[in-house]
């Protein structure tokens, strides 16, 4: 059997976990496996790495910080192929130029275009264990790149779709998926299965168990996708197309790192929400809830939230452009979280929506915004009401255990 297993930051934050992660690879090398190991960079180096690029600048330029973040991945893979030598494993570490990855050139968060398998397949004919860098790619332009937080689980499914591995396992610090962060949860319970569509909403709105990247690859590629943990040999969730039964509510995720721009008295008349959405979609902003108030004397507000990350970039585009736009004003908050309640039974109960609103009631927590899908609601909150908002809403449709 052919298997991708990748390995997150936190299963090889230190010397003693990166010997267990490496213990777990050869058990599945000696059980007669061909494997494939992608790894993050050790804890929190990837932070550290950042932290040092603005000591020298405050806005590092994106190509030169993905030269510095991709230094991070590639201590892992060296360090693990020494502890499986130790472990008499034959193993050879590469990165992502060496696989030959090919990225886009959106420096600090590039994505794959295609994988040349010959080097990869050409090592595990050797029955080396191939050690993966995660989160890095090279564009055309011989440069090296970064996939974005979380792109290591990107990495490791795009790999097992062009290499047509069994299975893809992604180990984190959690036994698999759970019905909302067991760190904030306590009662939260683990799911033993989820759908793509359910796995990639909860990872799109601030479940950090998976990037949204690989759930839409799995999805595409039909990658047999398991989340396990890294510390314990229990059992993981399985993310697949088909669940045995469609559950009302899979999940409740949280994110704090929303922001919210509204601009102020837009003039009522067609083409103004194009001109505003097309600009920021040309300088890759992604915009998540909008909402447009009724007209007043001929005037609209039009608000929408985006990654708190791209707040500074967006602020130069919308104060750049504001005027030109009609804008009377344009007011920023950056000290918001969404919460979002995901479930593919959604679409066919009635009164999820008002649960949801009565479990915000209950708790006197004041909305701002809201957007529903056939199998989302989510709401926009004050920040320092995301983690009560979370357990409220859990609670309300009795997902604990």
């Amino acid at each position: 059997m052919l298997i991708v297993q990748k390995f997150g930051g936190s299963s090889v934050a230190n010397t003693q976990r990166v010997m267990n992660v490496a213990q777990r690879v050869a058990q599945s090398y000696k059980d007669g496996n061909e494997v494939i190991v992608v790894l993050s960079a050790q804890g929190d180096t990837t932070d550290e790495l950042i932290s040092k690029a603005k000591e020298i600048t405050v806005n590092p330029p994106k190509r030169e910080l993905d030269m510095l973040l991709t230094t991070g991945e590639q201590q892992s893979v060296a360090l693990m192929a020494m502890a499986l030598s130790e472990l008499n494993i034959p193993a050879i570490s590469l990165n992502g130029y060496q696989v030959n990855l090919r990225t886009t050139s959106d420096y600090t968060n590039a994505r794959i275009r295609n994988i040349k398998t010959s080097r990869i397949k050409t090592e595990l004919a050797r029955r080396n264990v191939v050690i993966i860098t995660g989160f890095q790619g090279v564009n055309r332009y011989e440069d090296l790149t970064t996939l974005g937080r979380g792109g290591s689980d990107t990495t490791a499914v795009a790999i097992a779709a062009a290499i047509h591995a069994n299975k893809c396992e992604i180990y984190t610090d959690v036994e698999g998926v759970y019905t909302a962060d067991p760190r904030v949860v306590p009662n939260a319970t683990k799911l033993d299965e989820i759908n793509y569509n359910e796995m990639l909403e909860l990872a799109s709105l601030g479940a950090k168990v998976l990037h949204n990247r690989s759930v839409e690859l799995a999805k595409k590629y039909n990658v047999d996708l398991v989340v396990r943990s890294s510390l314990t040999t229990a059992e993981g969730t399985v993310v697949k197309e088909v669940t045995m039964e469609k559950m009302l509510i899979s999940g409740v995720a949280g994110d704090d790192n929303v922001a919210r721009i509204s601009l102020l008295g837009i003039e009522d008349k067609p083409g103004k929400a194009f001109q505003i959405f097309s600009t920021l979609g040309k300088n890759k902003i992604n915009v998540d809830i909008i909402i447009q108030s009724i007209a007043t004397d001929g005037r609209r507000n039009i608000s929408f939230s985006i990654d708190k990350d791209y707040l500074n970039e967006a602020k130069e585009i919308v104060d750049s452009n504001a005027k030109r736009w009609g804008a009377t004003g344009v007011e920023y908050d950056e000290n918001l979280a969404k919460v979002s309640v995901v479930g593919a039974g959604m679409v066919a109960n009635a009164g999820v929506a008002s649960k949801v609103f009565e479990a915000m009631y209950d708790e006197d927590i004041n909305i701002h915004m809201i957007s529903t899908s056939e199998i989302k609601i989510s709401v926009l909150i004050d920040n320092g009401d995301m983690k009560r908002a979370m357990r409220a809403i859990h609670d309300k449709f009795d997902l604990g255990q």
